[in-house]
């Protein structure tokens, strides 16, 4: 009995200290960033003394009163492997790491896409052995307060295996850096496909801003899932005014069939996302009915029902009959339609939409959106009654600001690094003017909570892609966007990738990454690594009217203007006078200018380059293969100035 009762006490006794923990980013196989002061830290018990020894080093350093300890180990050069211990209480020792250049990559779904989406990904996946390379994978997570750890996260080091799962962009990036250095590289990916700049952005950062100030008063300060229920509730009372009825699950199991009454249904456009119209920001489910009229003599023949593309999940019916079902976001939809189920004059096409994060809706090329009987095809594309089944209960990273900086960023903060690379704006096109201070914000806001100074931070331009056939004379959101992109490089120390040429204009996720890798590394080796590389296309400096036409001056034109048309004809310029009707222009290359002049605009004063959703006709570079950046004169058709970020209320 007595021996049992000294092995207890001595149980309680080894129980009372706190076991040295460490962040989920301090791990085997981890890359440390080279010749910067390293950051290391952790928890143990209050004033527990702990001891770290590095290569040669040994620093020593005590918890505070809460268990937290920090430390910076000397700066050390590029090499490996080593080992890390940390010793109190207990002791981790952390094998197989490597000190070299670290670039955290951020941003939504185009820096989430893995290798194994991109081109020529298998021969990609099975040429990875890349020992020197490794990525930390930050797991999916929301806050509304700041968060010490990350939810989920490991090192992985580049093999056939785990190559596939890599974010494409950094990889490629990472590959290019890694040949031209032959030092370890080390990505850190924390990305979320579908979400805004502001979810990714601090409270702080918010509370400082004028533009942003009114805004992030209404963001209360209290766990998340108390801002759950509040988003619910309000989410639920701003569906039911729009739709001028209570959501009604009940209800549904007739919202398929041809004779339910629809009438007092609002509407909305397909193929559109519905963020980017009045339904807004949310995630559940929702039906969408389209009414069609079927002439006698189309029917018996073969009938195909094409509806673009769907985010996330759609169940698909005519006349109450399901003709198809389909869980993959990004797959254009196609469902044969059984002999029998189109009927002469009114039929119904009703829609089961499943959105789980991001953007939701029927999306893509108009033209793809359709109803072929035969040789007879009927437009679907336009105005569909909706109505709302059911909202997600999980919150939308993309419900209220800061949330991913809370749980996804701030856990990272101090790691030493050498740059960000960003790949994000889609989701904030609808807001491209704001976007001007948006970003920015996001990287002043980062680099101050790092205090390592304006760090690197370079991004994509949006690419190419044909959301809502945005163009000069009708104006453009994407175009605004990659307006705000180029207008941030003001900002010390940024470097901004072009993007329009290697897009897909029916696909927002293009699966060229090779290439924004590659463009991305071009300026870190110039920038960073002190290349002396070319690592940029063109970019408007000034114009100059003269009669009928306009002289174009850029900078970054390397060693010369070219085009990528064999004919040497150049496309993507538009010029306008007064009117401000944009016209299709000549573009001729002279003394490494361009003159641009249309006979249908004779007294011009402004002039378009790539100012469009779909962006890829132009094809204006230098001779080094770099693309010229979209830009127009004039400040016209601004769509976006008036739209504002909110808080759901």
């Amino acid at each position: 009995m007595k021996k049992c009762f000294l092995f207890l006490c001595l149980l309680l006794s080894i129980s009372s200290f706190a076991i040295i923990r460490l962040p989920k980013l301090f791990a085997d196989d981890m890359v440390l960033q080279r010749n910067k002061l390293i950051p290391v830290w952790g928890w143990a018990d209050a004033n527990e003394k702990i001891e770290i020894h590095f290569n040669k080093q040994i620093k020593t350093t005590i918890a505070d009163a809460n268990g937290k300890w920090f430390l910076k180990l000397d700066a050390e050069k590029a090499g490996g492997p080593y080992e890390l211990s940390i010793s109190g209480a207990n002791k981790i020792i952390l094998k197989n790491i490597l000190v070299g250049e670290v670039w955290i990559c951020s941003g939504q779904s185009n820096m989430e896409f893995s290798v194994s989406q991109a081109d020529n990904a298998a021969a990609e996946i099975a040429a990875a052995n890349y020992p020197m390379i490794r990525q930390f994978k930050v797991g999916k997570d929301l806050s509304s307060l700041p968060k010490e750890d990350f939810k989920a996260g490991s090192w992985q080091i580049c093999t056939k295996a785990s190559a596939g799962d890599f974010t494409a962009v950094g990889y490629f990036f990472a590959k290019k850096i890694q040949e031209e250095l032959g030092i370890p590289i080390g990505i850190i990916n924390t990305s979320w496909g579908g979400t805004v700049s502001e979810t990714w952005t601090s409270r702080e950062a918010f509370e400082n801003s004028s533009e942003f100030a009114a805004m992030i008063a209404e963001m209360p300060k209290v766990d998340l899932d108390s801002i759950s229920k509040v988003f619910i509730a309000k989410s639920t009372q701003r569906i039911e005014r729009l739709q001028g009825s209570e959501i009604n699950v009940a209800a549904t199991s007739r919202f398929k069939e041809l004779d339910y009454n629809d009438q007092n249904w609002p509407e909305l456009n397909a193929a559109e996302v519905w963020e980017s119209q009045e339904l807004g920001e949310f995630d559940g489910v929702v039906w969408l009915r389209k009414e069609i009229t079927i002439p006698a003599n189309d029917l018996g023949e073969p009938a195909l029902l094409e509806l673009a593309k769907i985010d996330d999940e759609d169940i698909s019916y005519i006349n109450g009959i399901e003709v198809g079902r389909n869980t993959n976001w990004e797959a254009k939809r196609k469902y044969e339609i059984p002999a029998g189920v189109l009927k002469v004059g009114q039929n119904i096409i009703a829609i089961r939409i499943v959105d789980n994060s991001g953007g939701g809706g029927i999306y893509g090329d108009s033209g793809d959106l359709k109803l072929t009987i035969g040789s007879t095809q009927i437009p679907l594309a336009g105005k569909w009654k909706y109505q709302v089944e059911s909202i997600k209960s999980e919150i939308s990273p993309n419900a209220y600001p800061s949330l991913l900086y809370n749980a996804m960023l701030h856990p990272l903060i101090p790691y030493a690094f050498e740059g960000v690379l960003w790949y994000q704006g889609e989701s904030n096109a609808n807001r491209a003017y704001q976007y001007r201070t948006a970003f920015p914000l996001l990287i002043n806001d980062w680099r101050a909570k790092w205090k390592q100074g304006d760090f690197p931070f370079y991004y994509v331009q949006l690419a190419s892609f044909n959301e809502a056939n945005g163009n000069s004379n009708n104006g453009s959101y994407w175009a605004e966007l990659r307006e705000a992109q180029t207008l941030t490089l003001k900002l010390a120390n940024t470097g901004m990738c072009v993007t329009t040429d290697i897009g897909i204009p029916n696909n927002i996720h293009p699966t060229n990454k090779q290439d924004v890798g590659k463009r991305l590394a071009a300026i870190a080796l110039n920038k960073v690594y002190k290349k002396n590389n070319i690592y940029g296309g063109p970019r408007f400096k000034m114009m100059q009217i003269r009669a009928n036409e306009i002289v174009i001056q850029f900078e970054n034109t390397g060693s010369g203007l070219s085009t990528s048309d064999k004919n040497n004809l150049i496309k993507g310029f538009e010029i306008a006078g007064k009117d401000q009707i944009f016209h299709p222009a000549k573009a001729v290359i002279h003394a490494n200018q361009l003159i641009i002049s249309s006979e249908n605009c004779t007294n011009p004063l402004a002039v378009h380059y790539g100012w469009a959703d779909d962006a890829s006709a132009g094809n204006l570079y230098n001779k080094e293969g770099f693309p010229a950046e979209p830009f127009r004169t004039d400040d016209w058709k601004t769509l976006s100035k008036k739209v504002k970020y909110k808080i759901v209320k």
